[in-house]
């Protein structure tokens, strides 16, 4: 691939949008469905994709599109699971300017007035297309007028007419609409395979890119490709060298280093409460939220409690080093302090944005995780003697 010049720089979630059903992550069991439906024949008249944002609805959305569509280089082909990517139906959908391929954002355009001038389009052949696709991004936002006029050519449509509907709140869509439509589920990507495809980008675009700082990218998208490519490319012009490092995006995206977690633990599990109120001070310094604190706070322990079991260790999602530093510190703590200082936080959280002092909030919490461990000392000691 040609890397981008300077005056027609394309932003990476654009350049490696998927144009294939191979090139979507992290979504294995539907596109393996969605290929056999196609290679069989077996072509629904509507489809709904469902999930988070920035996992690949719409793309998928062009990419079955153009699979319907595709008649190969040589002009003869059917409906593929590969399309060419060179015949003139790929080309014309991949740039958005198919005739037969209508794509209507429905968070703009909701009422009914907008769904018939859809439905009439409907009776119509396509133009140069074996099939006519109608794509309707965010369909819960239409109106329930817009929702009945649709569901009437969702239950009798023209053979050569597919609808596909993408949303991220399916619990909005009429029932009568699903029930008439495959329904596809997005699973949010996983931080290993964003990893592991920033990691394919960066030596793709030559930029030099440290595994910690893409774990915390990956962590940070939330499992949205779109999202976590979009950071990336925002880290990569952050530094005059062009390098995406750890602590580049701890600066840049306002992450509050790993380090204070590992620290106030260690100072809860000696009852030193006075260094975790020092720490604490710190974080407030650097203009971090109380709530945001709590809350990593809350994470950290969670991730020490999956550390502590084999079972369990794969939930842990952190880059190697990071994740022994774990595993080291879960050795020293007991589940039932995670479990009992999760359950603070969970509190404390809950009550933040009702507290008249939110500062000395966040440090009564700290000094009841800083007394933990010896009220779980002194109970042993009761129950044993």
């Amino acid at each position: 691939m040609k890397k981008n010049s300077k005056d027609n720089y394309q932003v990476l979630a654009r350049k490696y949008r998927p144009r294939g059903f191979d090139e979507l992550i992290g979504q294995e069991a539907l596109v393996r469905t969605l290929s056999n439906a196609i290679s069989s024949g077996r072509i629904a008249h509507a489809f709904v994709l469902t999930g988070v944002r920035g996992v690949g609805k719409t793309t998928t959305a062009r990419i079955i599109a153009r699979a319907l569509n595709c008649v190969g280089p040589d002009g003869n082909g059917g409906p593929t699971i590969a399309p060419c990517g060179e015949c003139d139906h790929c080309k014309s959908i991949a740039e958005d300017r198919h005739v037969d391929v209508i794509e209507m954002d429905a968070a703009s355009r909701t009422g009914i007035d907008d769904i018939r001038e859809l439905i009439e389009g409907v009776r119509y052949k396509p133009v140069s297309a074996r099939y006519k696709v109608y794509i309707i991004d965010e369909v819960h936002m239409l109106s329930r007028q817009a929702f009945n006029g649709l569901l009437k050519t969702l239950e009798e449509p023209p053979k050569y007419a597919v609808f596909i509907l993408a949303t991220t709140e399916r619990h909005k869509i009429l029932p009568t609409i699903l029930s008439r439509c495959q329904v596809f589920n997005f699973d949010r990507i996983q931080v290993p395979s964003i990893v592991e495809y920033l990691q394919k980008i960066a030596k793709e675009e030559n930029i030099e890119a440290e595994e910690a700082a893409l774990h915390l990218i990956a962590e940070k998208a939330d499992g949205a490709m779109r999202d976590s490519l979009s950071i990336f490319d925002q880290m990569a012009s952050f530094g005059a060298d062009g390098k995406v490092t750890y602590q580049g995006v701890i600066e840049n995206l306002n992450i509050l280093d790993y380090e204070y977690y590992f620290k106030i633990t260690e100072s809860f599990l000696e009852g030193n409460i006075s260094e975790a109120l020092v720490l604490y001070s710190e974080v407030q310094r650097k203009g971090f939220d109380g709530e945001l604190f709590i809350n990593g706070m809350a994470n950290h322990f969670r991730d020490l409690l999956v550390a502590q079991n084999a079972a369990s260790i794969e939930l842990l999602e952190k880059p190697v080093e990071i994740a022994g530093r774990y595993q080291k510190q879960a050795l020293a703590v007991s589940p039932s302090f995670l479990i009992t200082a999760i359950n603070i936080l969970s509190e404390s959280s809950s009550n933040y944005r009702m507290s008249r002092n939110q500062r000395l909030h966040v440090e009564l919490c700290l000094i009841k995780l800083g007394s933990l461990q010896h009220a779980i000392d002194v109970t042993k000691k009761k129950s044993l003697g």
